[in-house]
Parts: structure tokens; C-alpha cells; sequence
């Protein structure tokens, strides 16, 4: 089976979890304009989208306090 492109995976992901862009780029690579400027054309380096799709398989939602 073919993962889905990243941008498809990334946009899943966001709906998802309801997960704002800039949180996403900040806790999956420390760089909350990732996203932004990935949909501009950023290229992304096969290493990064490593990082990027292990940050969404093991993301865990960390619940808050009531």
C-alpha cells in the first residue's frame, strides 16, 4: 500500500485532529511557519518529511485537566 502524498497526509492529519498549522510546524519540527510556506512550494527534503509522517504516526493528544 502507497502512502498518501504528503500535503494529503499533513491536510488529514490537521482536519484530524483539529490541529491548528502553526502548532503542527511547531511541535513536528520546531518551525511553526512550516506549513505556510510548504504550501508556497517549500521543498522538503526527504529527511524532513521522515521527521514529518514519524511526528503523525506517533502523535499522542495529550489531554487537559478539567
Amino acid at each position: 500500500m502507497q502512502a498518501l502524498p504528503l500535503s494529503d497526509a499533513i491536510n488529514a492529519f490537521l482536519a484530524g485532529h483539529r490541529m491548528a498549522a502553526a502548532t503542527f510546524g511547531r511541535l513536528a519540527l520546531n518551525d511553526p511557519g512550516f506549513i505556510t510556506q510548504y504550501r508556497k512550494g517549500r521543498r522538503v527534503w526527504p529527511e524532513t518529511e521522515a521527521r514529518i509522517r514519524k511526528f503523525m504516526s506517533e502523535y499522542q493528544p495529550t489531554q487537559v485537566a478539567a
